[in-house]
This record gives C-alpha cells, sequence and structure tokens, in this order.
C-alpha cells in the first residue's frame, strides 16, 4: 500500500507538523496505547483497510480519519470514544466504495473550516455589525467543531435552535445568522442538499417599548465599569446611536464635536454625522469588546436595574429629546432615519442638515444626563 511506503518518521513537509507513522493493527487496545506527540501531529494508518486511521494531535485527541483519492484527500470520520472502531471502519468502507464507483464526490469541509472560510468572505461585504453578529451566532450556538459538513443533518440545526426560543430576539438573529451560511455552503458544495431549506424563519421579536426612567440612567451610569463595556453603555445613552456603528468607531472619525460615521458603517449605508457632547469625548477610546451577554448580567446586577437591553439606550435618548421639546424631524436626523420625515420625495430633495438644530438638541440632553447622575 502507497501508505506503507512512507517512511515511519517522514515530514509531510515542511509548514505541516503532522507525521504519519508505518501502518498498524487498529484495535480498541492499540488505540489506547497511542501516544501523543511532543508536537504538531501523528497518524496510525490501518493495515486492514487502505486509508483508514487515527489521528492524534499535541493536545492528545485522538480521530478516525480516511485518506483517499489521487489527490490524498483527508477527512474526518469522528472522535474517538464518541464514534466506536467498528462504527468508523464501517463508515470507512462505505465512503470509499462510494468514492470507488462515483456515486460521492462531495468537497470536504469541517464544520470549523467552513465557518471560518464564511466568516473570512463575509467580512469583506457584510456591515460590520452584521458580521459581528453572524460572527457570535455561529461560534457560540452552533458547536460542530471538526464534524464534517456533510455530516449536519436538519434535526442537528433544529436541536440548536430550538434551545434559542424562550429568547425571540436572539432565536430570530440566530436563524439569520445561519441561514446565511448554510445558503452559502450550499452553493460551495460542502452540503448536496441544503438542510435549512424546508425551515420556516422565525418572525421578528415584538418590538419593545422600554426605557429606562431617570432614577434608572442615575443607576446605571454609576454601575458602569470603567472598561470598553461600560465606556460603550454611557455612549449610546448619551449618542443615541446603535451599537455596531458606537463600537467601531475610529480615531479618523471623530472631529472637534462631531463623529462621521461612513456609510459602510450605517444601517442605511448613509454618511452620517452627529454632534459630539462633551461628556462622550472622554469616553471614545478602547470601545472594542466582546462577552456582552456576561459583561450586561454584571451591570444589571451593580446597577439593580433590570429588564432592559442596549438598544433600549436608544429609544430612551429619543424618548429624552421628545420630553425637552426637541421636534421629531431633529430627532430623526440624530437617529440617522430615513423613514418617517426623511422618507419618500422629502429625503430626496430636502438637503438641510439640521447641524445646529442637532448641536442644541444633544446640548440639553447631556445637560439632562449631568444632572441626573450628578453624585450628591
Amino acid at each position: 500500500m502507497a501508505d506503507m511506503e512512507i517512511h515511519p518518521y517522514a515530514r509531510l513537509g515542511r509548514d505541516n507538523a503532522e507525521t504519519k507513522r508505518a501502518a498498524m493493527k487498529l484495535t480498541d487496545l492499540t488505540i489506547r496505547t497511542l501516544r501523543a506527540p511532543r508536537a504538531g501531529a501523528v497518524i496510525y494508518y490501518d493495515d486492514h483497510l487502505t486509508g483508514f486511521g487515527i489521528r492524534v494531535s499535541e493536545g492528545g485527541t485522538k480521530s478516525y480519519i480516511l485518506t483517499h483519492g489521487p489527490r490524498r484527500r483527508r477527512e474526518t470520520i469522528g472522535r474517538v470514544g464518541v464514534v466506536s472502531l467498528k462504527d468508523a471502519r464501517k463508515e470507512a468502507k462505505r465512503l470509499l466504495a462510494e468514492y470507488t464507483l462515483g456515486k460521492n464526490q462531495p468537497v470536504t469541509k469541517s464544520w470549523r473550516a467552513a465557518v471560518a472560510e464564511y466568516l473570512d468572505e463575509a467580512k469583506q461585504r457584510l456591515r460590520p455589525a452584521t458580521y459581528q453578529s453572524y460572527k457570535r451566532h455561529l461560534h457560540r450556538q452552533f458547536r460542530f467543531g471538526d464534524t464534517r459538513m456533510s455530516q449536519i443533518a436538519p434535526h442537528d440545526l433544529h436541536r440548536d435552535l430550538d434551545r434559542l426560543r424562550d429568547r425571540p430576539g436572539e432565536y430570530h438573529h440566530a436563524f439569520c445568522a445561519l441561514r446565511a451560511f448554510i445558503r452559502w455552503a450550499h452553493r460551495k458544495h460542502y452540503f448536496d442538499r441544503n438542510p435549512m431549506e424546508r425551515m420556516k424563519a422565525p418572525p421578528p421579536p415584538k418590538a419593545r417599548s422600554r426605557i429606562l426612567s431617570d432614577d434608572e440612567i442615575r443607576k446605571v451610569w454609576h454601575a458602569c465599569p470603567d472598561d470598553p463595556f461600560g465606556r460603550l453603555v454611557k455612549l449610546l445613552l448619551l449618542c443615541g446611536q446603535r451599537l455596531g456603528e458606537t463600537s467601531s468607531i475610529t480615531p479618523q472619525m471623530i472631529g472637534k464635536d462631531t463623529v462621521s460615521l461612513p456609510g459602510t458603517l450605517t444601517k442605511n449605508k448613509r454618511d452620517h454625522v452627529f454632534p459630539l457632547p462633551a461628556m462622550a469625548r472622554p469616553l471614545l477610546h478602547d470601545l472594542a469588546y466582546n462577552g456582552f451577554g456576561k459583561a450586561k448580567a454584571r451591570l444589571d446586577k451593580d446597577s439593580g436595574v433590570t429588564g432592559w437591553t442596549l438598544h433600549d439606550l436608544r429609544r430612551t435618548f429619543a424618548s429624552g429629546l421628545a420630553a425637552l421639546g426637541v421636534s421629531i424631524p431633529v430627532i430623526e436626523r440624530l437617529l440617522n432615519h430615513i423613514s418617517g420625515t426623511f422618507s419618500g420625495v422629502v429625503g430626496v430633495y430636502q438637503r438641510y442638515d439640521f447641524m445646529p438644530e442637532m448641536r442644541d438638541a444633544v446640548f440639553r440632553w447631556e445637560a439632562h444626563v449631568a444632572k441626573h447622575t450628578a453624585k450628591n
């Protein structure tokens, strides 16, 4: 066999830290005695079934693998301990038979590798906020690891999605991220058939109406930690912009007393310039942050304010301005809305930027926040 002609300790290449060992008889006993290498990985091939073997990683993880075809394509069958040797060998024989007969020539790709490839491509075309949302959901909610894409069935995806049904917003966003990825994978031929083709999309979450009272604003403000998350919370309250846009602000976007968001960053893909409150300027640094869920839970506990989301701060901002007598067109301009007052023909011909009115509105809101967060 070709695999037996390889020197027992031959390297596969300078950039590949894997080593092939001579073929051996694989049994449950011999598999237990296989030791992890000091670095990289080592593959032990079965002397009874061509291409079938065990890959042992540096960390000690053992996986059944099958190497086949003229290009020596390798695919993972399953983890040792999760899949039995008998079942793994049976699956390897089935796959070899199908490949030999030409019935099955899929593009082999693991879930982990496919997600990484998808996100690498998606980063170039998605808005930063959408990209971060997709990345978070694909990594957190769907953990198939080294499982081959072709082995993932509709019920596997249903199982992971069903865990989120008690959180409608999270469920909806996770479904959208998964659907976008699966459609991409299907076009790449990582699936013979789209496993989500008969899944019904959940309805969008119901519109929220929660706003924070002045007392809740005070409690949340003083409970915010002096870290990227705490600064983001305060910026969302002071400026009323979206989380994804705010967390992506760079020094190049910050002017003397304004922030300029490029259309590549905003939800409606239009450039947006808004006045910068004096209280916000010290907060505009080191805003990149992951792990919002845990940080938000700690903030709820420390502040004693619950039942609100980060997006509710945008609604609090808008409602607070209205209560201060700011006109709806000015509020919509601050929020960068193109519906409502600025929809249709008005949006095409109305080019006044409302900057003086927006400055006045932001100044009044800043004074309101400062008054209710001042320490006695």
